[in-house]
This record gives structure tokens, C-alpha cells and sequence, in this order.
């Protein structure tokens, strides 16, 4: 199984957020993970797939809210969910990790908070110590924070090491019952 990373951020994204999201999603790729982001044609969704596909054999998959939703062209896998804001939680549930680029949208909000919830690791780029602040009061050990991609990719890269280590235990376990 690939490595999902889910990079969610605005639609409407500052600058800096958007070339964050361009360089994180080239990076990602370059591992050979795959990124999933919200699948829109805007902000750091469609940016994020932008920087992915500049990486031949890379895999980009959007998890759009509605089919009238328009799809980024950057996206190998558009998911149509026809669940609104529902969205977010397969966004989340999915990835592996989650990176957030930017949080001044209610719906990267809502992500940042739902992937704590369900357990899921979360680093915040280049996000305000307010925000990262906030954020690891809910989440505490859960949420990291990067001042850049760079920077967020070496916190992925942790735990792409525990994901191996976790999948080769529950491989070796299935092994061992077979066996018995």
C-alpha cells in the first residue's frame, strides 16, 4: 500500500500558502506517496496536485464535495461524494498524515480538526503559533508545526517510518496465524 498525505488548505489561499502547497505536493510525489487534497480547481488543492504532477509516475487524488464541483486538472483520481462538507471526513480518514497549508478557511478548520479527533498525525505549515497554539491544545503529541515544506517533509518521513514499521508487524502477525 502507498502512502497517502493529505494536503488540505484553503480555496481561497494567500500566496505563500499556494507556493507551499506547490512545493509540498512536488515534494511528496518525489517520495513516491501520493496526495490527496479536496480535488477543487482553486487554491491549495489545486496547487498542491499542480507540484505533484510536475513528477512523472506521481498519483493525485481529489475528494470533491459535489459532481458540480469543478475538477482540477492535476488530479489523476477525482472521488464524487455528493456529501458536501461530509467530504472532509474521507479526506482525513484517508490520508496517512495530514499537512495543512494555510487556515483561514473553515473547511481546512474543520479538517486540522477532524484528523485530530480521529488520531491522525497533522502538521500545520508555516502556520501562526496562535493556530499551532490552539491546535496542540486539542491534539497535544498529534500536531506538529513547519515553517516550511522542507521542513514538513522530514516530519512526514517520520512517520512514513512508523507506517512501514506498523505494516510489516501486521503482516508478519497475519503470517504467524496462517502458520499456527
Amino acid at each position: 500500500m502507498r502512502f497517502i498525505v493529505g494536503v488540505m488548505g484553503p480555496a481561497k489561499a494567500k500566496k505563500k500558502d499556494l507556493d507551499n502547497a506547490r512545493i509540498l505536493g512536488e515534494l511528496i510525489a518525489r517520495r513516491g506517496w501520493v496526495v490527496l487534497t479536496g480535488g477543487r480547481d482553486v487554491g491549495v488543492m489545486d496547487a498542491a496536485c499542480e507540484g505533484a504532477r510536475k513528477v512523472g509516475g506521481s498519483l493525485t487524488i481529489g475528494v470533491l464535495p459535489t459532481a458540480k464541483d469543478k475538477v482540477s486538472r492535476h488530479v489523476d483520481v477525482p472521488i464524487i461524494t455528493e456529501m458536501g462538507s461530509g467530504r472532509n471526513n474521507i479526506n482525513v480518514l484517508t490520508s496517512h498524515v495530514v499537512v495543512a497549508c494555510g487556515l483561514t478557511g473553515s473547511g481546512t478548520v474543520s479538517e486540522v480538526a477532524l484528523a485530530v479527533k480521529a488520531g491522525k498525525p497533522v502538521i500545520l505549515v508555516d502556520a501562526s503559533p496562535a493556530d499551532v497554539a490552539f491546535f496542540r491544545k486539542l491534539g497535544k503529541q498529534l500536531v506538529a508545526a513547519a515553517d516550511s515544506p522542507e521542513e514538513a517533509i522530514e516530519m512526514v518521513m517520520k512517520q512514513v517510518e512508523g507506517f512501514h514499521r506498523r505494516t510489516r508487524a501486521a503482516e508478519h502477525n497475519e503470517y504467524d496465524e496462517i502458520s499456527t
